[in-house]
């Protein structure tokens, strides 16, 4: 029996469609992450991108528990001299809400091209509307 190593032209992508409302920030973030990575197929492959379009809506309305709100922190330095700057969960749920999800499945991704490349797929909007209406996504609804 021979090893079955799949091949670009095996690749099957599907769009779902993930409604963010109510739902916690990291058990959403380990559902997408294993979507876009595409572990829930049976031709997974780790050196492969074999993932699915992953589309959230809704995304100002995630939850937290505890007192993350307050106490989580993100933190980015500039590269010079006291160049760290740091913003906590609440603000940046509030000025950028989307950025707040991206990183948190960016964390659970491959750290290379790969990685990069299946981010790519991740389509987040903080509202209820979005662009990818053509593309016909099925909604994907997780346990809460």
């Amino acid at each position: 029996m021979k090893t079955f190593s799949p091949t670009p032209a095996d690749i099957d992508r599907q769009w779902y469609l993930v409604d963010a409302e109510d739902q916690i920030l990291g058990r959403l973030a380990v559902q997408i992450a294993h979507r876009l990575r595409g572990k829930h197929k049976p031709e997974f492959a780790p050196h492969m991108d074999n993932g699915d379009f992953i589309v959230v809506v809704n995304c100002e309305k995630i939850r937290v528990t505890g007192t993350k709100m307050h106490d989580k922190l993100y933190y980015s330095h500039s590269g010079w001299v006291g160049g760290l700057k740091e913003v906590s969960l609440e603000k940046l749920l509030a000025s950028k809400p989307e950025e707040v999800l991206r990183k948190a499945v960016r964390g659970m991704l491959p750290k290379n091209r790969l990685g990069r490349a299946m981010l790519k797929k991740l389509k987040i909007y903080a509202g209820a509307e979005h662009p990818h209406a053509a593309q016909a996504p099925k909604p994907l609804t997780f346990e809460k």
